[in-house]
C-alpha cells in the first residue's frame, strides 16, 4: 500500500511537460549543439536534420556535411561555408545567400528556391528538380550534375559548366546558352527545343556538350 501511494505521490509532484515546453527544450539543445560544434572547431559533419532549428549563427563555417532536411529554417546566415554536402530538402527556405560554398552536393529538390545568389559555387551535384527555379546566376560552374527536370526554367545563362550531365527532363527549356559546356550528357526530353530541332542540330548549337544528347 505504502509503495503504491509513493507511485501516486510521485506522479503527481512530477508533472509531464506540455508540448510547448518539450519543443522550446529541444530547440535550446540544438542550439546548444550548434555552439558546441563551433566551440571544438567545426570538424566534422553537423546534422540537424528533423531538429526545430530556424536560424545559423552568422560566419558558420562546417567542415563535414551540413544536413537541414525536414527542418523549420527559413534562410541561411552570410558567408556560410560547407566543405562537404548541403542538405535542404522539405525545408521552407526560398533563398540561399550571395557567395554561398558547398564543397560537395547541394540539394534544395522540392523548395520554393526560385533564384540562385551571384558568386554560389558547387564542389558536387546541384539537385533543383521539382523547385520553381526560374534563372541561374552568370558563370555558375557545377562540379557534378546539375538537375533541373521538372522545374519551369526556360533558358541558361552565359558561361554555365557543368562537369558532368545536365537533365533539362520535362522543362519549358526554350534557349541553350552559347558557350555551355557540359562534360556528360545532355537530357532534353519533353522540352520545347526537343520537339523543334533534332539532335544532329542540337549539337551544332552546343559543341561545348561531350556526351550523349537525349531527345
Amino acid at each position: 500500500m505504502i509503495k503504491l501511494i509513493d507511485l501516486l505521490e510521485n506522479k503527481i509532484l512530477v508533472p509531464r511537460r506540455s508540448k510547448e515546453e518539450r519543443s522550446k527544450n529541444y530547440l535550446i539543445a540544438t542550439q546548444k549543439k550548434i555552439q558546441q560544434y563551433i566551440k571544438d572547431g567545426s570538424k566534422g559533419d553537423l546534422n540537424l536534420t528533423n531538429t526545430p532549428i530556424t536560424s545559423l549563427p552568422q560566419g558558420l563555417t562546417v567542415r563535414g556535411y551540413l544536413n537541414l532536411n525536414n527542418t523549420p529554417i527559413t534562410s541561411l546566415p552570410q558567408g556560410l561555408t560547407v566543405g562537404g554536402d548541403l542538405h535542404l530538402y522539405k525545408t521552407p527556405i526560398t533563398t540561399l545567400p550571395p557567395g554561398l560554398t558547398v564543397g560537395g552536393y547541394l540539394n534544395v529538390y522540392g523548395t520554393k528556391i526560385t533564384t540562385l545568389p551571384p558568386g554560389l559555387t558547387v564542389g558536387g551535384s546541384l539537385d533543383l528538380r521539382n523547385t520553381n527555379i526560374t534563372s541561374l546566376p552568370q558563370n555558375l560552374k557545377v562540379g557534378g550534375n546539375l538537375n533541373l527536370n521538372n522545374t519551369p526554367i526556360t533558358s541558361l545563362p552565359q558561361g554555365l559548366t557543368v562537369v558532368g550531365y545536365l537533365d533539362l527532363d520535362n522543362t519549358p527549356i526554350t534557349s541553350l546558352s552559347q558557350g555551355l559546356t557540359v562534360g556528360g550528357y545532355l537530357d532534353l526530353k519533353d522540352t520545347p527545343i526537343s520537339k523543334k530541332y533534332n539532335e544532329e542540330q542540337i549539337q551544332q548549337m552546343v559543341p561545348g556538350v561531350k556526351g550523349n544528347i537525349y531527345i
